[in-house]
């Protein structure tokens, strides 16, 4: 078994070494960008298959013209290289179309989450400064709600067509239209673009409806897809990749979508995940690759088993979140060869890459990184008595960071203050910086690996967790439910329920001065009308006092440890049930199905 894994290694080192040298810096003015390798795709491989959706295929000749069309249209309405464009689309390959026209000028596609509406959305058009707010038909109805409350005329608004069923409103221009009557040659813009140029605002979950928009550049863009295409899904124009993750987040649009691009493979996209047509529509279009999340990969485990499972094209997956206990029972059923999880986040200058096929590991790293010790109860670093943090031993957890230096920026968001926040000084010398990433990692023993160290993902910190792929933030979440008339204090934090992938949420609170009950009711309604669904904690305790530091931080670490076990804790405790909308009490019964895994979450 160990001379079969080390021929097994051995066999991914020539995709590791040209893996490592597409890491080498490249000058800051190097030309260079998405549009400009479409463009290149079109000249080389111009009748291959670019994209399938919807009973609609196009090839990457007419994807390229297409795309050049609309690029057109974007010069004609003003906008210039720098410039931002809000952009509100389902998945489809209108909006492949649209955000490479973008690219292709220099302008900034700023991708918004399809679900927002209201006070969310205004916030995300108004914070990146755009100048045009482009969207698809399915989403006439949202920007409509929103149009007053924006610094835009009637002139700035861009419909891009869907079903057919909803014209263009009066108050938008439609694209499709204008960009008929325009040229399909590549625009000479492109040529200026550089690597440092932004190509997208990519936005966080936005815990409180009110995302941050993360700053991405070409280069990170297409260093990002690079090693995807060549270290990790090991993509050619043979390939077809089926993406059915949101495109307006990073993991879909760079690290999927962006290794086609790069390899000039074949795409299937889909609107939405569907456990149960996955395998058929994998089987009927021949995908060999897929995107994932930890949390599909669950959904597909839930999906009555056949015996045929493993016979499909798949052969490589790459994604994040896929939890250890799971990983080898999806690899078995799906008959998957190549699981490249990897580590990163969309505003973040650290990555780490499972290059080597190693089982139940994010892999390893060629970025300057640190793992120092965390009281993870205190939920503070830890420092020395000069001042510095300490680096944990090996296979001990610690907080991961990622060295900023000028090759391994951190790019941040479009707020300074935000920015700021994420970037911890001074850790191992004076004077240095890194960015903090919130996450617990660990190394892990993984075998013959060329002595390079593979790392496994253990928690988020304190004042973060991650519930059904998305980071919640408890600061932000607490300061709504504080909100509540009848809230004195609250302190939220993340607790494990079996089955699921990452940490619910859990609220500690305590009551205003004379009020003995909480009025579920009431509450309920709040936290529904406030706070996105990942958001809302699943779980209450009411205490009548809270454990402090000596600088009044809220403790975290026992209340984790009793989480919402009636066993051991004497305080109140309610449950949102799956599908509920309003708090209950917690009893002994429901709270064996939850750990049994049988309560439906």
């Amino acid at each position: 078994m160990i001379k079969k894994d080390v021929f097994r290694t051995l066999a991914e080192l020539p995709k590791l070494i040209k893996a490592k040298k597409l890491l080498r810096p490249r000058p800051a003015d190097t030309r260079d960008c998405l549009g400009a390798r479409v463009a290149a795709n079109a000249a080389r491989i111009p009748r291959r298959s670019a994209f399938v959706c919807e009973g609609q295929t196009m090839d990457w000749q007419h994807f390229n013209a297409a795309a050049n069309r609309y690029a057109a249209v974007f010069r004609a309405q003003g906008l210039q290289r720098g410039d931002a464009v809000s952009v509100l689309m389902e998945n489809r390959i209108d909006f492949m179309v649209v955000v490479i026209a973008l690219n292709k000028l220099g302008v900034i596609a700023s991708l918004i989450n399809t679900s927002l509406t209201g006070r969310p959305l205004t916030h995300c058009a108004e914070i990146t400064g755009a100048r045009k707010f482009l969207f698809g038909e399915e989403c006439t109805d949202a920007v409509a709600d929103v149009r007053s409350a924006l610094p835009l005329a009637d002139g700035d608004y861009l419909f891009v067509p869907d079903s057919g069923e909803r014209a263009a409103p009066d108050w938008a221009l439609n694209m499709a239209d204008a960009a008929a009557q325009t040229t399909a040659d590549n625009p000479p813009e492109t040529a200026d673009i550089t690597i440092e140029d932004v190509a997208f605002y990519i936005f966080t979950s936005g815990t409180t409806g009110l995302p941050k928009a993360a700053v991405l550049s070409n280069r990170r863009y297409l260093l990002t897809a690079s090693v995807v295409q060549v270290g990790g899904l090991q993509l050619t124009e043979d390939d077809r990749l089926y993406l059915c993750l949101p495109l307006f987040h990073g993991t879909g649009l760079m690290v999927g979508a962006g290794a086609a691009f790069l390899a000039g493979a074949s795409m299937f996209i889909r609107r939405r995940f569907s456990a149960s047509q996955f395998l058929p529509e994998v089987r009927e279009h021949r995908a060999t690759a897929f995107v994932y999340i930890g949390e599909l990969c669950r959904y597909l485990l839930h999906v009555p088993a056949q015996a045929d499972d493993a016979n499909n094209p798949l052969r490589a997956v790459v994604g994040n979140g896929l939890r250890p206990d799971i990983w080898h029972s999806f690899k078995q059923r799906f008959g998957i060869e190549r699981v490249a999880e990897f580590y990163g986040s969309s505003e973040g200058n650290v990555g780490f890459f499972n290059l080597l096929n190693k089982d139940c590991t994010v892999g390893s790293s060629a970025l300057p990184t640190a793992l120092i010790k965390y009281d993870v109860d205190r939920d503070e670093v830890m420092r020395d008595a000069a001042g510095r943090c300490q680096p944990v031993a090996p296979g001990e957890p610690g907080l991961l960071l990622g060295k900023i230096t000028p090759h391994t920026k951190f790019e941040g968001y479009t707020s300074a203050e935000a920015t700021e926040k994420k970037i911890l000084r001074d850790v191992l010398q004076p004077g240095d910086a890194w960015f903090n990433t919130g996450d617990l990692m660990r190394t892990v023993d993984v075998g013959f690996a060329f002595g390079l160290p593979h790392y496994q993902f253990v928690d988020r910190i304190g004042d973060t967790f991650r519930w059904k792929g998305e980071n919640v933030s408890t600061n932000e979440v607490g300061e709504i439910l504080n909100l509540h008339p009848q809230i004195a204090l609250s302190n939220v934090y993340g607790v494990e329920v079996p089955g699921t992938d990452g940490r619910a949420g859990m609220a500690s609170l305590r009551l205003e001065e004379g009020v003995s009950t909480l009025d579920l009711d009431s509450f309920s309604a709040h936290v529904q009308a406030e706070l996105p669904h990942f958001a809302r904690p699943l779980f209450l305790r009411i205490q009548s006092e809270m454990d402090t530091t000596g600088t009044f931080k809220l403790l975290k670490g026992d209340l984790r440890k009793q989480g919402y076990d009636p066993a051991q804790v004497n305080d109140v405790l309610c449950v949102l049930k799956p599908g509920a909308t309003r708090y209950e009490p917690l009893d002994a019964d429901f709270h064996a199905r939850i750990v049994q895994g049988a309560a439906g979450y």
